[in-house]
């Protein structure tokens, strides 16, 4: 009599508990020895596939380890057929787990190529955004295909498989209907990723709210407003609809400052102390700054102070402060350069 026959269901069981904890040990020993010798090798990308690889690799560990004691159960084939269902099921979907795992690690491997101070950089951000987007439809369609190779491993499933299929010209036309935004959704995300009239890190202007792209996912992207709060836009709007983006070929802006003055106002002298107040700022970047008289009416004149700048942070920073400085030097040297209320009184009274 076999080991099988006498264990019978129970001893089933306990075969496959067994399975699962050789398999536990064996996936533990194979990763510390992949650790040792990555230790070695002074690279970074085999780091990166241990991590990214270490929980599917786990599940076929144990799934394999399961499939390989199939042979030793007792009992009812119909235990052992369910088993062997339910290990390929699973192992199907480990696959899975583990090609998504595998994008990842492309994923490290390319942005370890550079510096850890290289956030900032627009190239840095341009390939950060086409390989995020890209690995996340990467890993959509992974799943949706090893999804569906297992649920066709499950008896019943098949014919209904075929039964689908032959009705595919209708169910296409329903789920079109059904799914257009997602569809529309996901080929703005593709969309996005080359043509890229955003990046992670641009600070942009969407819905009157000013904030850094902070996320780009497979439907959505995030905007990390300046007070704390988030912005989810959809990628459909972002395609279909303006967006005002400051950085996009650079970090580096040009801002300005209006003062609506009196016609009194000593120009040549409030350039000179503009011009002192930006070299002694430490948020200027030394590249443009002029003081122009852009306008007048019957009132006032309309004086403009344009800087440049190195970011959006110091931009807003420096235009605070000199527009505060500003209105500061006219009050304490120049009080007439402010603009007054004047009436030209007319009649006997005023004789």
């Amino acid at each position: 009599m076999e080991f099988g026959d006498l264990t019978g269901d129970l001893g089933a069981v306990a075969i496959v508990a067994i399975a699962i904890i050789i398999g536990l040990i064996a996936h533990a020993i194979a990763y510390a020895a992949a650790r040792r010798l990555a230790g070695r090798t002074g690279t970074d990308w085999d780091e990166s596939l241990i991590a990214r690889t270490r929980n599917p690799a786990r599940l076929l560990f144990m799934t394999g380890a399961v499939f390989l004691s199939i042979p030793f159960l007792g009992g009812d084939a119909g235990v052992r057929d369910l088993v062997r269902q339910a290990t390929v099921f699973i192992g199907i979907i480990g696959i899975g787990w583990l090609l998504v795992a595998f994008t990842l690690v492309g994923y490290d491997t390319v942005m370890r190529r550079y510096p850890d101070d290289a956030e900032q950089d627009a190239g840095y951000r341009a390939i950060e955004t086409q390989l995020t987007v890209l690995q996340r439809f990467g890993a959509i369609i992974i799943w949706i295909v090893a999804v569906a190779l297992a649920l066709l491993t499950i008896p019943g499933v098949q014919p209904l498989a075929a039964s689908l299929l032959a009705g595919a010209g209708v169910m296409g036309i329903v789920l079109g209907i059904a799914a257009g935004p997602l569809i529309g959704n996901l080929i703005a995300g593709i969309q996005i990723a080359f043509t890229q009239p955003i990046k992670i890190g641009d600070v942009v202007v969407i819905e009157g709210e000013w904030g850094r792209i902070g996320e780009i996912t497979a439907a959505y992207v995030v905007v990390y407003i300046w007070d704390k709060r988030r912005l989810v836009v959809p990628l459909s709007q972002i395609v279909n609809q303006p967006v005002e983006n400051w950085t996009r070929h650079g970090d580096s802006l040009l801002g300005t400052v209006k003062l609506y003055l009196d016609y009194r106002t000593p120009i040549e002298e409030v350039r000179t102390e503009y011009k002192r107040i930006l070299d002694e700022s430490g948020l200027w970047d030394g590249e443009s700054w002029s003081v122009l008289v852009t306008g007048a009416d019957d009132r006032t004149i309309t004086v403009r102070a344009l800087y440049s700048a190195p970011d959006s942070s110091n931009e807003w920073s420096l235009r605070c402060l000199v527009r505060e400085k500003l209105i500061e030097y006219l009050q304490r040297q120049h009080p007439e350069a402010l603009p007054t209320r004047r009436e030209l009184e007319t009649g006997p009274e005023a004789a």
